[in-house]
């Protein structure tokens, strides 16, 4: 599997994975849960990508807490400016509120999870996005797996 921020020359067919970017504004909170969420349930059977229109500096710690409360360790994950080369290579692209700064690639599946930014949040409000975010990666993931 590639690290979120390397896209190789990725072709899905049946015998290589699917390939999903997630995309938020700050690559700070939401998209990283969701691909930290992905990369576990999958157990590295997808290509995992995420990236932000306007990245931030570092990952929401508060995000990062509400993983690591689940087992899943996003720290070591820095945010990463969204590229062309992650929606080329991607079978499906999932946005989180970044509305037309998400560019736009015919033939790609893509979802809009309307999920609140965790950014300035606390603890308790993090949580409940974290596990809305969960919810629904295992429905995506069941839709790229069936």
């Amino acid at each position: 599997m590639s690290s979120p921020s390397t896209v190789e020359n990725h072709q899905h067919s049946e015998s290589t994975p699917p390939a999903v970017t997630f995309v938020c504004v700050h690559n700070a909170g939401r998209s990283q849960m969701a691909a930290g969420f992905l990369r576990e349930l999958s157990a590295g059977g997808l290509v995992v990508y995420s990236g932000g229109t306007k990245p931030a500096d570092q990952l929401n710690p508060v995000a990062v807490e509400a993983m690591a409360e689940v087992g899943i360790d996003i720290a070591a994950q820095s945010t990463n400016e969204l590229t062309a080369d992650m929606l080329q290579e991607s079978d499906a692209v999932i946005t989180m509120g970044c509305g037309d700064d998400c560019p736009y690639y015919p033939g790609k599946r893509y979802e809009d999870w309307p999920l609140e930014d965790p950014a300035g949040k606390d603890l308790e409000a993090v949580r409940a996005i974290r596990d809305d975010i969960k919810a629904r990666v295992e429905g995506l993931l069941a839709s790229l797996t069936s």
